[in-house]
């Protein structure tokens, strides 16, 4: 091994200014009670939060909630208390950390929020995500909208699938109305989706700059950063704005010719969520070898933007329609995940590809063994699987994970010196 690579002293605006959005937003939440406005869970997965926004419905998602409980150490003891409780073992961890919460009488990552007003489960293809937010309208007492988004089967979604669930959409804002004593207005709907066209745009082309070499930034582990406003706070003025930022201080990277490490050696595509518990002890392990993830699927589970898809404010409901239907990674098949990689792979110009499969997630996991098969055999790009889970501390065994990335980067950089000696 040569010599160690660090990381760089490169957090800036972006980061700062993330942290300063989302707990804007969290204190917003924890407002709600006192200022009696209603509040809607959702899911990440192809969410519809521009629509509860524009019905004055404030949104909340119990993964964030999870997965900051798992940043902060704290999701052990909520993961014990659902399996005491009556959950499997191998169930969901992001399920029984927010349904331990809940069974611990308590709601949000540190600070306080109320119940839920309103529980849409907006994503089907996970029955255990079904199960989820059905226990968690059961639980908090608010009502239960199922919102059923069939799954992608064809490159494009049909007319007769965007007509089924825009007239769910149609239910969804009649219920915002009787939870918020408010008319929806069409027309606020219009800006909302205007606002959120932008963030799109934005994150699209952060994204694109990682093309560059090197990189700007991490698009695995740095993207969690742009994640938050992408997916939760999408629709507002202050996400737009923040992606303006990002990106003028991404190409003002690129122009320096500056990477989050002080060597970029290594460029990789990244497959599947990160263990969160160890979210900074498993990013060493790639950073002391000088890999950078240019491009992640992980990061498109809300919505894939760099595609080209934005939402359309001439056609509001059908866009978000369209959303849902087909442009977030969980509502389409392995093989357009295949196709997707194949892309990252190719258009970001990428040394390898690193597939985290989550012990507790099979939704997600399920076909990673075929999925490394075929990039190593078929395509030939050097692909290392290793596992863990994304919100349980014990599925995260740091010294075989090193064995196993050691390795893997070794016999990379042997193959490198032996293509350079020719």
């Amino acid at each position: 091994m040569t010599a160690p690579v660090t990381e760089r002293r490169y957090q800036g605006r972006v980061h700062e200014r993330s942290r300063q959005l989302m707990s804007a937003w969290m204190a917003e939440l924890g407002r709600a009670e006192t200022e009696r406005r209603p509040t809607g869970a959702l899911m990440i997965s192809g969410n519809c939060v521009e629509l509860l926004r524009a019905c004055h419905v404030l949104p909340m998602f119990p993964e964030v909630t999870a997965l900051q409980n798992a940043i902060r150490h704290k999701s052990l003891p909520l993961i014990l208390k659902a399996e005491q409780a009556g959950y499997s073992s191998d169930n969901c961890a992001y399920v029984k950390a927010d349904i331990g919460l809940f069974l611990d009488g308590g709601m949000g990552p540190g600070k306080p929020i109320p119940f839920p007003t309103i529980t849409v489960c907006n994503y089907v293809g996970c029955n255990v995500y079904v199960k989820w937010f059905e226990h968690l309208a059961d639980l908090s007492g608010s009502k239960l909208f199922m919102l059923d988004v069939p799954f992608a089967r064809t490159a494009e979604p049909t007319a007769a699938d965007i007509r089924y669930v825009v007239s769910q959409l149609e239910e969804l804002i009649a219920l915002c109305e009787e939870v918020s004593g408010r008319r929806f207005d069409i027309d606020e709907l219009r800006e909302i989706l205007g606002e959120a066209a932008r963030a799109e745009e934005g994150y699209a082309r952060c994204k694109e700059l990682c093309k560059a070499r090197p990189a700007p930034f991490d698009a695995y582990f740095d993207a969690i950063n742009m994640m938050g406003p992408i997916n939760v706070l999408r629709g507002t003025r202050e996400a737009a704005e923040f992606f303006d930022e990002a990106v003028a201080e991404f190409e003002g990277l690129v122009a320096q010719g500056l990477s989050p490490l002080t060597e970029e050696r290594f460029r990789t595509v990244v497959e599947g969520p990160p263990p969160y518990p160890y979210y900074k002890n498993f990013r060493n392990l790639f950073t002391r070898w000088g890999a950078v993830a240019v491009a992640s699927t992980y990061s498109t589970v809300g919505g894939i933007w760099e595609w080209g898809f934005r939402h359309d404010p001439r056609r509001p409901l059908e866009s978000i329609a369209e959303q849902m239907l087909r442009e977030n990674l969980t509502n389409r098949t392995i093989v357009a995940r295949y196709g997707q990689i194949k892309r990252y792979v190719e258009e970001w110009d990428a040394d390898a590809l690193v597939i985290h499969s989550i012990k507790s997630c099979r939704l997600f996991s399920a076909g990673q063994g075929d999925m490394r098969e075929y990039f190593t055999r078929e395509l030939g790009v050097p692909t290392l699987l290793v596992e863990s889970d994304l919100e349980d501390p014990r599925y995260y065994a740091e010294a075989q994970l090193r064995n196993r990335i050691d390795a893997f980067f070794e016999a990379l950089e042997h193959k490198k010196l032996v293509a350079g000696a020719r």
